[in-house]
């Protein structure tokens, strides 16, 4: 299996990250032809998603956690910023892996697919993103 990390800086504000381009950096590097790519977020407030972006769905879907998952003081857990909790209900709802099956090399992903990272959490703005790629 090969398998490597990257780091990706969402900032302060919650966000949909495409990560398609990286996804097919990271194939070219393995020599990637037939298997399985696994993409993981090692975080407890992120999650992953296979969305389309560019055309409002990437808003919709932080506007519907908003709806949700609300930033209140409804949430047991409290450290952080202001309903900084629901970020840790995140992962159950998006969860922190996503696997996207590769042939000769290419993501099969629909046309207006993209492996995207979802990070709601306002306090942390870098997050670290694995990539592996089993061969089949």
């Amino acid at each position: 299996m090969y398998s490597t990390e990257i780091e990706v800086r969402t900032g302060h504000s919650a966000v949909v990250h495409d990560l398609t381009r990286e996804t097919e950096a990271f194939l070219r590097d393995a020599d990637a032809t037939d298997g399985l790519l696994h993409v993981w977020v090692p975080h407890a407030t992120a999650g992953l998603a296979v969305l389309e972006t560019g055309a409002g769905s990437d808003d919709d879907l932080l506007a519907a956690l908003d709806e949700l998952l609300p930033r209140d003081d409804r949430w047991q857990h409290r450290h952080g910023s202001a309903g900084h909790g629901r970020d840790h209900v995140l992962p159950a709802l998006i969860p922190p892996y996503a696997s996207v099956p590769v042939l000769g090399g290419v993501l099969m992903l629909g046309t207006w697919q993209s492996v995207c990272l979802v990070d709601t959490n306002v306090d942390n703005p870098v997050r670290r993103v694995r990539f592996s790629f089993l061969a089949g």
